[in-house]
């Protein structure tokens, strides 16, 4: 895409981990081992590679451009939007608010050095654009990020570009 208009025009949002939501899902998991109790029906458990991550929207209306993503090394990242709005009290992360498509980059180890990351164009596009739609009526929103084949989430930046409508 052509970039038009002026810089001001222009919002790049970084995902942020939320290491406290990541932590009480964590704890979450902990606790049902513990006790011996099962998952409420429906309910998605944050499994050991993934995490918690959000952007915070300053602005509401925008238009998707584009992901900004890089990763050292190889591994596949996964991102799952999540429809859900999250209370002090913690609302269990049902599987209904996992939201489609996913979006997924990944590096093969066996790529030759300087191979840029992989995705499917048309899944990032739309993702891209469900995203900026629910910015319209949100201040944040979380993500699931699964780090798989040696992805870690220290060798990972990865954000989005929009153009503000306002």
């Amino acid at each position: 895409m052509e970039e038009t208009g002026a810089a001001s025009d222009s919002v790049v949002l970084e995902f942020k981990e939320d290491t406290a939501l990541t932590e009480k899902m964590r704890l979450r998991v902990s606790s049902l081992q513990c006790s011996g109790q099962k998952r409420q029906d429906g309910e998605r458990l944050l499994l050991p590679h993934e995490a918690v991550y959000r952007l915070d929207f300053r602005r509401q209306e925008l238009s998707f451009r584009r992901w900004n993503v890089s990763l050292g090394g190889h591994g596949r990242v996964t991102i799952t939007g999540i429809s859900q709005h999250w209370t002090p009290d913690l609302t269990h992360l049902m599987t209904r608010q996992l939201l489609e498509p996913v979006g997924t980059f990944w590096r093969n180890a066996d790529d030759p050095d300087g191979c840029g990351l992989k995705w499917l164009e048309a899944d990032m596009q739309e993702f891209g654009e469900r995203i900026a739609e629910l910015a319209k009526v949100r201040k944040v929103m979380y993500f699931l990020f699964a780090f798989k084949d040696g992805a870690e989430a220290a060798k990972l930046r990865c954000s989005l570009a929009f153009s503000s409508q306002e």
